[in-house]
């Protein structure tokens, strides 16, 4: 996803911005967990590093979820069919969980440009499930050969 970003940023697209997630989350500890537009509520201290260790953090959490899903037995023969399934069942988090409590309405419902932000979810979420083939597919060899 970070590679996928960066070149995005190359044709100056706008990726995610992690400083929501932060914000969000330093918000929720004071018991806010819904904003009107999440860009207008006060930044918080260390917002960038606090979204950016959370984002991993959940990407840590749904690889597991894959491996629970699929068992030992696709981590020893990595398919791309179910980290693609896995990919696009995650944008459930961010279509009725992240995207409501930053005020941008289920599935991006409020934002001005709602069908563009739901594609550019779908298609991130659909490299990481990419991502979580290839590293599981390198895994693997790097065990074959250590054997």
């Amino acid at each position: 996803m970070d590679s996928y970003s960066f070149i995005l940023k190359l044709f100056g697209i706008k990726g995610l911005d992690y400083r929501f997630l932060g914000r969000w989350i330093g918000y929720t500890f004071n018991g806010k967990y819904y904003h009107n537009k999440i860009m207008d509520s006060t930044p918080i201290k260390h917002e960038l590093i606090i979204g950016q260790i959370a984002h991993y953090a959940i990407g840590i959490t749904f690889a597991f979820l894959l491996v629970m899903l699929f068992g030992k037995k696709w981590l020893n023969n990595p398919s791309l069919f179910p980290a693609l399934m896995i990919g696009l069942l995650t944008t459930v988090a961010p279509f009725f969980i992240m995207q409501p409590a930053f005020g941008f309405g289920i599935a991006g419902s409020n934002l001005p440009h709602p069908n563009q932000a739901r594609l550019m979810s779908l298609i991130i979420h659909c490299v990481y499930g990419f991502g979580l083939f290839v590293t599981a597919l390198i895994v693997h060899r790097i065990e074959l050969h250590s054997n």
